[in-house]
């Protein structure tokens, strides 16, 4: 193998034109020994040094950074320390700019947010549209930022395009085309991914939602044989972890000039190394024209003094090769477009070290690796953060030094001349990392607080078992060609010495390394850069007396008769439980029109979803008028129908007990009930119309005039739909049932407002359905009109029956008798009867496939068919088990010829009354003739000419007993 010179000095023969020089000519002839073709890479190599070369020469300081990355924290913080710049020019969206003052009160990590409900300009189905960039402790922009806040006379100024412009130049898809693969993304933009990504991922891994994430320097290579090379020969499984082993632990100790250099050279690198299919290339160019055109906009207005100013932004922007970089560049500036008229909302919703590793591709515990390597730096080092003042203290903020320091002004004063360019990154490259004693102290400690980790957590783990995973942590790192076991190591030795056969709790040993390591770190945004939604909430559920900023469930307690004054917290509460589901989950009390609990028992867990009572806050001021906004949202919105209007109505009364919105909302029921050509809606109709008009009729003096326009316009439209109803394929039987329910309950109501009965009988015999189901639906609707007798009805099932080739289908024929219920409750003695003939009657080849199907049906209208049979079969049936053996069905002993009572007669109670009408006929002609019906009385005698009377007395002569019991009960006691 030829011999390469890595060394500091030039190769033989080079000249060395500039610091570089050496260094170019290496890499050559590394490319030259080492390359199958040789043809491309010397030009990469040398372009890689010209990059760095030119990003360094530039006379505004450029700045490169690694998104959540310690190194460059710490660079950071010793080149502000250095320099103490009066202008920083950071890679964000412009727009985000006023969010940053609030991060005082907030708990890191936290994403800034720009959140737009109602879009312009954009597809409608890209709505809502959303942007998060997180923020954590050990980043160089949050140093940035801390010290741009904290130290007088510095200008923090954003120059990365705005949030309107992220969704602008995101490339148009034809309808019905998949939407883009995240990977297609810009480098420092991804696509949420964390409902998808992982199964795994608990509720903080989802923090971010379906937003888009913005972070500052993503350093990956998009050349995926690239990477999969680097992972391979370095020995490691992901990313994250080539990265800190062989990047971000070399450069933690690095000076600010190496740093410099590195970073700049990795970012050429992966620019140059990165295939371009889906157009990113040129994106990422327009945001470096956007950037350096807002860099030289603001000099000129602000005639600031480049030597006094920074510019942070990725690394892999650093090595841009645009025609504007430069503030030397002689280019046009970039034309930038305007916003679109989007309405965006702005504000901060917690982060976690989870939702930042899934949203932007991490290894599981990078960002809590990265954290623990910060607060190792700052130990070490003697380094001191930026902090902003009344920052609540994250978990490496308590592990640190105080931050109670001042600040002085930016009086750092910047050389007339250039710093002259040296090479480091000959050195660094030459240099291995060694492992020190304090990473052995470190290795010892942890594997000794694993084991006790391990032992709270059911292991049988012992002392062994520590200086194990020590040992197995140093092998694996020797065999993985590392001189310092890395915390992906020892994780792979606890693994490996301490995990058994099963898990003895809900932890394994992986997420106990995790937690060691640092855990999940959930940031927390404070409550004065809340909405003022949010804090609105806050203060009135504040006679709670709970801790709501807290991240576990807290449990509410309301006694609201001995305590009234806390009915608006219930008030309230209840209408959390509307907009954000189980962010408040009732364990005791209802709220339904017309009741009011005296008791309610609550969990609320506020505290863990504050992101989604912030982004409630962008719709309104108070939680009432985003309710309202909503519910008139949702009435008004294409899709609306009549059914989830009327449901709407109904929340409007129980939430808000606006009668004003109750009425807007009605009446906009009433327009859609009439325009819909289905009648798919017409249970969930029946359901809401009947419980609004009980709940009106018991609370308000008269009915709204929308309530009576609904019963008008539903009579009519149901009476026109009808025929077709009963003929198409596609409506089904519940759905005809529940419009003939409403025809039939209404219609006492809908007469009185002026509507004809003859349209509904004209409708139900212009019906002529072809399926089992629908016929016998359309048989109990005529015997409710009394078109058919109910021995009519009876004859015709008993003809079915006695059919063979019917038989198969009649279980069906019941299905509609059932569906019948609703609408014609009085023929729940019949249906009783049916259903026991035919358990009785049909064979088990038909009858057993047809009981899932019932029992099913029953399921599902429980509430409706259910009670209604119960009470019938209960009047039916014997009471006893010593009474079935004698019992006779009523319809049994019904005598079928001569002899019984006529079809009329009736007795008891029944026969006085009959008695009474015809005694008195003027009142029964009157309301004959408002129905439109000739009043015809009969000539017969109403209680049937006295055979049933004679039956009764023969009765009564053969079983005398119980004329004497009740004789015996009703006699007076004699007295004295």
């Amino acid at each position: 193998m030829t011999d390469v010179n890595l060394s500091n000095e030039p190769a033989t023969g080079a000249v060395a034109t500039h610091p570089f020089g050496a260094l170019r000519d290496q890499l050559r002839d590394a490319a030259v020994a080492f390359a199958d073709h040789p043809g491309a890479v010397p030009g990469i190599l040398s372009g890689m040094v010209d990059d760095v070369d030119r990003a360094l020469r530039e006379e505004l300081e450029i700045f490169p950074v690694c998104h959540h990355s310690p190194a460059s924290a710490l660079a950071m913080v010793r080149r502000l320390n250095e320099k103490r710049p009066k202008v920083i020019y950071l890679e964000l969206c412009e727009d985000l700019r006023p969010l940053l003052d609030e991060l005082r009160n907030c708990r890191l990590p936290v994403a800034l947010q720009a959140f737009a409900g109602e879009i312009d300009g954009f597809p409608p189905e890209w709505a809502p549209l959303s942007v998060v960039a997180p923020i954590t402790e050990a980043s160089a922009e949050y140093q940035a930022i801390a010290y741009a806040l904290e130290t007088p006379g510095v200008e923090l100024v954003l120059v990365d395009r705005s949030t309107d412009h992220v969704f602008q130049w995101e490339p148009r898809r034809p309808a019905g085309d998949t939407p883009p693969d995240p990977s297609a993304a810009d480098d420092d933009t991804h696509a949420a991914q964390s409902e998808t990504t992982q199964d795994t991922a608990q509720d903080e891994a989802a923090l971010h939602g379906d937003a888009v994430g913005i972070e500052i320097g993503d350093l990956r290579p998009r050349f995926a044989e690239l990477e999969r090379y680097l992972l391979h020969h370095g020995k490691v499984r992901h990313w994250s972890e080539w990265w800190d082993q062989y990047v971000e632990q070399p450069l933690v100790g690095a000076d600010y000039t190496t740093y410099r250099q590195v970073m700049v050279m990795i970012g050429s690198l992966f620019r140059r190394l990165r295939p371009d299919p889906h157009g990113r290339d040129a994106r990422d160019e327009d945001r470096e024209r956007y950037m350096w055109t807002r860099i030289r906009e603001h000099l000129a207005e602000s005639e600031a003094d480049p030597a006094h100013c920074m510019y942070v932004c990725g690394a892999y922007h650093a090595a841009s090769r645009v025609e504007q970089f430069g503030l030397g560049s002689r280019a046009e500036p970039f034309a930038i477009t305007p916003r679109s008229e989007s309405r965006w909302m702005y504000g901060l919703i917690p982060s976690s070290h989870s939702a930042i590793e899934i949203q932007f591709g991490l290894a599981p515990g990078a960002v809590s690796i990265a954290a623990a390597t910060w607060s190792k730096a700052l130990k070490r080092g003697g380094v001191t953060p930026y902090r902003l003042k009344g920052q609540q203290p994250s978990g490496s903020q308590r592990t640190g030094r105080k931050s109670g320091r001042g600040r002085s002004g930016a009086t750092g004063t910047a050389p007339d001349t250039p710093e002259a360019v040296t090479d480091r990154l000959s050195g660094f490259l030459a240099t291995p990392p060694v492992l020190d004693g304090l990473d052995e102290a470190e290795l010892l400690g942890w594997s000794v607080d694993i084991v006790r980790l391990a032992r709270r957590n059911g292991y049988l783990a012992s002392t062994a078992d520590a200086i194990a995973v020590f040992e197995t942590s140093i092998l694996l790192a020797g065999m993985r060609g590392r001189a310092r076991p890395t915390p992906y190591d020892f994780e792979d030795a606890a693994v490996t010495c301490i995990e058994k056969n099963s898990v003895p709790g809900r932890r394994d040993v992986r997420r106990l390394c995790e937690i060691l390591l640092g855990g999940d770190r959930i940031g927390t945004v404070g409550y004065h850069s809340l909405p003022p939604l949010a804090r609105d909430v806050l203060d009135r559920l504040e006679p709670l007396g709970l801790n709501l900023s807290a991240r576990t469930n807290q449990r509410a307690l309301l006694d609201l008769d001995a305590d009234p004054a806390l009915r608006p917290c219930s008030d309230l509460l209840w209408i959390l439980r509307r907009l954000l589901g189980d962010v408040a989950r009732p364990i005791m009390g209802a709220r339904r029109l017309g009741e009011r609990s005296i008791q309610e028992s609550w969990d609320l867990a506020i505290g863990r979803n504050q992101r989604a009572l912030v982004e409630i806050g962008y719709e309104g001021v108070t939680i009432e008028q985003v309710l309202e906004q909503r519910l008139r949202r949702d009435a008004w919105a294409p899709e609306a129908t009549a059914a989830a209007v009327l449901e709407s109505v109904e929340e409007a009364l129980l939430y808000l007990g606006s009668r004003r919105l109750a009425d807007d909302l009605g009446t906009r029921a009433v327009e859609l009930l009439t325009a819909e050509r289905t009648v798919d809606g017409a249970p969930r109709v029946l359901r809401q119309i009947r419980r609004l008009l009980a709940h009106y009729r018991a609370t308000e003096p008269e009915l709204p005039r929308w309530c009576e326009g609904f019963v008008t316009a539903g009579y009519a439209h149901y009476c026109t739909l009808l025929p077709t109803a009963f003929t198409d394929e596609d409506t089904g039987v519940r759905q005809v049932a529940a419009m003939l329910g409403f025809l039939f309950s209404m219609e006492s109501f809908a007469l009185s407002l002026g509507c004809d009965h003859s349209q509904l009988e004209l409708a139900v015999r212009q019906s002529h359905p072809e399926t089992p189901d629908k016929v016998a639906l359309l048989w109990a609707a005529t015997t409710h009109l009394g078109l058919t007798t109910r021995d009519e009805l009876r004859s015709r099932c008993e003809e079915l029956l006695a059919n063979p080739l019917v038989v198969p289908s009649f279980p069906r024929y019941i299905s509609g008798f059932l569906q019948a219920l609703e609408p014609v409750p009085a023929l729940s003695p019949f249906v009783v009867e049916l259903m026991s003939k035919a358990f009785a009657r049909l064979p088990d080849t038909v009858l057993l496939p047809w009981l899932p199907r019932l029992i099913t049906t029953l399921r599902a209208e429980a509430e409706e068919m259910v009670p209604t049979l119960v009470r019938e079969a209960g009047r039916t049936f014997p009471a006893t088990l010593s009474a079935v053996d004698s019992w006779v069905p009523p319809w049994s002993a019904r005598p079928s010829t001569g002899g019984g009572p006529a079809p009329g007669a009736v007795s008891g109670p029944a026969a006085a009354a009959a008695e009474l009408l015809a005694a008195h006929p003027g009142s029964c002609d009157a309301v004959a003739g408002l129905l439109g019906c000739d009043a015809e009385w009969r000539t017969e005698d109403p209680v049937g000419g006295g055979g049933a009377a004679r039956e009764v007395d023969e009765l009564l002569t053969r079983h005398p007993a119980t004329v004497e019991a009740v004789a015996r009960l009703l006699a007076p006691e004699p007295v004295g």
